[in-house]
């Protein structure tokens, strides 16, 4: 059978795309460049903020995501992925339309955790405010049977900030210092009880890594990419 094609939709952040895709690399077994698989990735970082949409009514980013995915398709991809969680929230509406496959970071992360982790049922959620407010990664998780955590108010400023400043907020601090914090957050939800932490911003797993917390951590890219090697017909490492 032969291979498909993987379309990368990204610019949501352009950091979060690239470490997508240094992902699928990473997880494909080759020994040379003719054995991985073939990508294609439209990067528009001109997509409106999506937090802003979701919480306030901004710019919806649909239309640009859609021309995304035409372009996309137009170029070969058999299905799609995003390397976005907040995008996610507009998945519904962007499927109807799309005329690719489109593969959800929620599915993947509930059928992760459900497989590999079934013990645990009560897990962290480090996102921005759009997604925790939109709910719809927690409705997933909900009917897995986990329980999702949120950060008291004051934390979750302190990691939109912290997001914002990955992205490459003027003025931002250096990248130890963020992750000192966002471990330091995810500190306190560990004291509530969770039993794992998902990376459910794109840009969390830039700065927290599996290993720095005393439970799992769940990173939502790594988990797409190994998804995606899949649906591409092959086995990731």
């Amino acid at each position: 059978m032969a291979e498909k094609v993987i379309g990368i939709l990204g610019g949501m952040g352009p950091e979060a795309t690239l470490d997508l895709f240094a992902k699928i690399i990473a997880h494909t077994p080759a020994a040379r460049d003719q054995d991985h698989l073939r990508v294609v990735i439209d990067s528009n970082p001109r997509v409106p903020d999506r937090t802003d949409a979701i919480l306030r009514g901004g710019a919806s980013p649909v239309p640009a995501m859609r021309v995304g995915i035409d372009s996309l398709k137009r170029a070969g991809a058999d299905f799609v992925v995003i390397p976005c969680v907040s995008a996610h929230f507009f998945l519904d509406e962007l499927q109807r339309e799309a005329g690719l496959p489109i593969l959800s970071m929620f599915d993947v992360a509930a059928e992760h955790i459900r497989t590999h982790h079934p013990d645990i049922r009560k897990v962290g959620m480090l996102a921005t405010t759009g997604t925790l407010q939109g709910g719809r990664f927690r409705e997933k998780l909900q009917v897995s049977g986990i329980e999702t955590l949120t950060p008291a108010e004051p934390d979750q400023e302190r990691v939109m900030v912290a997001i914002y400043e990955i992205k490459g907020a003027p003025g931002g601090r250096d990248r130890s210092t963020i992750a000192a914090e966002i471990r330091e957050i995810a500190g306190r939800l560990i004291q509530r009880g969770v039993q794992g932490v998902v990376a459910g911003c794109t840009e969390i797993p830039l700065v927290l890594k599996p290993g720095d917390l005393g439970v799992p951590v769940f990173d939502t890219l790594t988990l797409l990419a190994r998804a995606a090697i899949v649906a591409a017909g092959r086995a990731p490492l």
